[in-house]
């Protein structure tokens, strides 16, 4: 799956596993941020057993944490989710920085 065109075309194919693969959104989850995460789990999810499905969703929201909300976590589970969620194309994500680079940028004035 390269793109949203191709995620898409997966859940029309294969229906029950997009039924499935619903009812993980969140309740304030908004269609941007719940297209992302879903694709995120879509091309994992064959990587977890059915037992493994929460973990899964844990890294699917960790991913989308630090994408849309700017949270911070260790370098290597970082590391990790981007790994995953490599191809996944996020339009007009925001741009976050911390206030070390913000009093970094503005001492260099």
């Amino acid at each position: 799956m390269s793109s949203l065109i191709d995620v898409e075309e997966f859940i029309q194919q294969n229906r029950a596993v997009a039924d499935r693969t619903e009812t993980y959104r969140g309740v304030s989850e908004s269609d941007k941020h719940w297209q992302a995460r879903r694709e995120f789990i879509l091309r994992n999810m064959n990587d977890f057993e059915e037992s493994q499905i929460d973990h899964l969703l844990a890294l699917s929201m960790v991913w989308a944490n630090n994408v849309f909300l700017g949270c911070r976590y260790s370098a290597e589970l970082l590391q990790k989710v981007k790994e995953m969620a490599k191809d996944i194309v996020v339009e007009d994500a925001p741009i976050f920085q911390t206030r070390d680079e913000i009093m970094k940028k503005q001492q260099g004035r």
